[in-house]
């Protein structure tokens, strides 16, 4: 439907291009990378994304939760997109809210991935990469280098996707 509307060709993200969006800043060699674009202070969660927090273990997981950020994002479930700060990229919600899927069929390990960062479309292609992690995950799974694979016909409130269009070059 975007596509017949616009006249352009839309599609998923690749997991390798999702991992570098999601870090929001281009690599250098001075030390690790933070696990989060905006560093790694968990307090700062609630205002870049939403996540397993207070509030929702105040009115969501009221019968108790492992480790929640110790933070207040305002939102118990999913929130509006752009409800929280851009990353360095100047995208929104890339970790937290929903889980996003992506075109790469998953696999164990990155061993024999393509290097030209475009997806894996070989493999078990009825599991499919998820990446960036949902409102109602804790700290363990909100950073850049976790993912997670769902079956392709699995729905949820935690599921979403994002849409890229490929450009080209002159």
């Amino acid at each position: 439907m975007l596509s017949k509307k616009t006249g352009r060709d839309y599609r998923l993200l690749s997991e390798a291009e999702w991992e570098y969006a999601a870090r929001g800043r281009v690599p250098t060699a001075t030390g690790p990378a933070p696990r989060y674009s905006f560093g790694d202070d968990e307090t700062a969660m609630c205002r870049n994304g939403n996540v397993a927090d207070r509030t929702a273990r105040r009115d969501v997981f009221t019968s108790g939760r492992g480790t929640v950020f110790p933070c207040d994002d305002g939102y118990a479930h999913t929130a509006p997109a752009g409800s929280f700060l851009p990353n360095g990229f100047g995208l929104y919600d890339m970790l937290g809210n929903v889980w996003e899927w992506l075109e790469d069929c998953y696999r164990d390990s990155y061993a024999g991935a393509p290097s030209d960062g475009a997806a894996w479309l070989s493999g078990d292609c009825g599991h499919r990469v998820l990446r960036g992690g949902a409102w109602f995950d804790s700290p363990a799974l909100l950073r850049a280098a976790y993912r997670s694979w769902s079956g392709t016909g699995d729905r949820t409130n935690g599921y979403g996707f994002r849409v890229a269009r490929t450009l080209s070059v002159p």
